[in-house]
């Protein structure tokens, strides 16, 4: 492969959802260009993409995959996304930097509803996207069916590229929807020409009308020749879908056997074709960035075995050389991938995806530049956590190195997130689901030899006090020999509104309890609420020092806060304590046909609805916005998922905590082994 930038180099990313078969049309078009000798197959786990031992396990994409290949003079470096949509930040961050997308679906009506986020991201991007319809010997619906059903769920109009010629429910060819030529499909060979078959003329007619009708939405000319009846010439039906779909106005749809190669060459010609230009790209994005000095970004960032650190990047202007230092930084090696492979070459220009090793400290998102401070250019947004474990290295010894490893992890897969929770001290790992949890325990076990342990996180509660109790005595007095310690404190205990959090006061006269000591009794009762007698962190309470006594030789702020907790440890008890449990405001997106069934679910999980409307911009989708405790949400997002067709999703945030329910309390508290103390009520 030349090392030099061919002119019209093009990016595309193999998008859709799980088990659409984006890698084997992956394997499909680097064999039809002749990048491998042979496809490789998911199963027998030997393809460029899915190289991941992960990924190999599961038979399924776990992060994006690179390769490049070339095709009539035309470089092009595809990238492999994941499908499941616990991996959906992978794809989105990587399509930021990609000329054009190739959606990959089923021809089967009840999943194509899974397209519906992917679109909306597409267009929000104005990322030009063709879609293909795959595994078409699985069809359970007619190819006009399909094109409305994809319709429904796309704001910008689909047109069919070419029409599928069936045979019962084997795909035998297809018709050009431009030149109307009809072709037949042969394994692992170029289509040959055929007679148009009448059968199909009328069918043709109707896909081929909407395609060209569309088309006229955006070019006069072309609408002024449809209105008189005119045939438009070839030509300029190719260039109003060059046109059309640069600008992301566009739909172009393809049917197809990826794993047979059917569909696959008539696709890689239309992108070579009709596919925006690297450069044509980069001018869109860099329209506000002046300048001329190397401007790229990272997409991903891969940690190898091997290799240490790589950076998979956008060059957007410019050249990258071998060195250069970008933000600092000097790199290690430019390569162009191969799935796993690397190609080492001394550099790259304008409108290349490539991999940067040793770009330390630069994390994915960020935009790298010889000149510093670079200028930013966008990134996808960060998608919140909604799936967490409590993980603990099964070696002792291994907790030491369990933060440094995480960060890495991090750094790899940015929806990841992890904390220490100050209550429960638990290390936990935060993601997007059961599967992206468990890759990424797989990833520390292999990458980092720190294989970890799990539990469902406990949860935060808090206990509080229900009733007033005055003028709680509380004395502390030893004698060892030499000074003795000697505090003596009567406390007022009293509720506060939910959410007040804690007050300490005095209402000391005559110094009975000189100023000096009163920090410690603070203490003392600060330390006692930390450990409450229910066996939790105590909230909402105020405690005011009301009267005591002191010792002028033996007294010490260390007795008076020893004091201060004998007080508390009778005071408390005696204020009915009542047990506190986190609630989270949810907002759950669902489409609308699965909204009354969503109210189900969170009703369900004690959730109290607020209310529901549709979603800005979305077509036929809702908000639903509810309280939901926090004990209610570790599975929620997998039932959710399982409900919506895995599309539904939800963002949350603590909101306040309230009282767990009389019968809830007691099992909580039985769990944690404080059945026995105090009351829950």
């Amino acid at each position: 492969m030349n090392e030099k930038v061919k002119s019209g180099s093009r990016n595309v990313a193999i998008v859709g959802p799980y088990l659409s078969g984006k890698t084997t049309l992956l394997e499909s078009l680097l064999f039809v260009s002749g990048a491998i000798s042979r496809p490789g197959n998911v199963k027998d786990g030997n393809t460029v993409g899915d190289s991941a031992p992960e990924s190999r396990d599961r038979h399924m994409s776990v992060e994006v995959t690179a390769a490049s290949t070339e095709f009539k003079d035309t470089r092009f470096t595809f990238i492999d996304c994941p499908g499941s949509v616990e991996f959906a930040q992978e794809t989105y961050n990587t399509l930021i930097g990609v000329d054009a997308a190739i959606v990959v679906c089923e021809p089967i009506s009840e999943r194509v509803l899974t397209l519906a986020p992917l679109f909306k991201f597409l267009d929000d991007w104005e990322i030009p996207h063709l879609v293909f319809v795959n595994k078409m010997d699985r069809a359970n619906i007619h190819v006009l069916e399909t094109l409305h059903a994809l319709k429904a769920v796309s704001s910008r109009p689909l047109v069919a590229h070419q029409y599928p010629i069936m045979q019962g429910e084997q795909l035998t060819g297809f018709i050009d929807m431009v030149s109307e030529q009809a072709y037949q499909y042969h394994p692992g060979a170029p289509a040959d020409l055929i007679p148009f078959p009448e059968n199909l003329k009328a069918e043709e007619q109707i896909a081929r009308s909407e395609m060209l009708e569309a088309l006229a939405n955006f070019d006069d000319h072309l609408l002024e020749k449809l209105l008189e009846d005119i045939e438009p010439p070839q030509e300029e039906i190719i260039q109003d879908l060059k046109l059309e779909l640069g600008a992301d106005l566009v739909v172009p749809v393809f049917f197809g056997i990826a794993e047979k190669d059917y569909g696959v060459r008539p696709l890689l010609e239309a992108l070579q074709r009709e596919a925006p230009e690297s450069e044509t790209t980069a001018e869109r994005r860099l329209r506000n960035i002046k300048g001329n000095h190397p401007l790229a970004q990272i997409l991903k960032t891969y940690y190898t075995p091997q290799g240490g650190k790589l950076s998979l990047v956008r060059v957007w202007r410019g050249e990258l050389t071998d060195g250069i230092v970008l933000n600092g930084v000097r790199t290690g090696g430019i390569y162009r991938l191969m799935g796993q492979q690397q190609h080492l070459v001394n550099q790259v220009g304008a409108g290349e995806i490539v991999a940067l090793s040793r770009l330390e400290g630069i994390n994915t998102g960020e935009t790298i530049s010889t000149q510093t401070p670079a200028k930013e250019l966008p990134k996808a947004e960060q998608l919140r956590p909604v799936y967490a474990l409590a993980i603990t290295p099964e070696r002792h010894n291994d907790e030491v190195k369990l933060s440094s490893s995480l960060s890495k992890l991090l750094e790899e897969d940015p929806s990841l997130a992890w904390e220490q929770h100050g209550d429960t001290h638990e290390v936990i790992l935060w993601g997007q689901g059961e599967i992206h949890l468990q890759v990424a325990l797989d990833r520390l076990r292999r990458k980092y030899h720190l294989p970890m342990t799990t539990h469902q996180p406990q949860v935060p509660y808090k206990e509080t006090i229900s009733k007033t109790v005055a003028a709680v005595h509380g004395r502390y007095k030893h004698q060892s020999g030499g000074h003795g310690q000697f505090g003596d404190v009567f406390l007022d205990i009293k509720p506060l509104a939910r959410g007040k959090g804690f007050n300490f006061d005095e209402t000391i006269v005559g110094g009975v309890v000189p100023k000096q000591y009163i920090p410690g009794v603070e203490m003392g009762v600060r330390e006692f609420l930390t450990h409450g007698p229910l066996g939790f962190p105590m909230v909402d309470v105020a405690v005011t020092l009301t009267n005591g006594s002191y010792h002028s030789v033996d007294s010490s702020e260390q007795a008076f806060k020893q004091a201060a907790r004998l007080a508390m440890q009778t005071g408390v008890p005696q204020a009915k304590p009542t047990l506190l449990e986190p609630i989270l405001r949810v907002r759950v997106t669902t489409p609308s046909e699965f909204t009354s069934k969503v109210l189900q679910l969170l009703s369900g999980r004690r959730g109290q609805i607020l209310g529901y409307e549709g979603k800005d911009d979305w077509q036929n989708w809702d908000h639903v916005s509810a309280y939901l405790p926090q004990a209610e949400m570790q599975n929620f997002i997998i039932e959710l998922r399982s409900l919506t067709l895995g599309v539904g999703f939800f963002h949350w945030e603590h909101d306040h905590f309230q009282e767990v329910p009389d019968k809830l309390a007691e099992r909580v508290l039985m769990r944690n082994g404080n059945g026995s103390k105090g009351n829950s009520k």
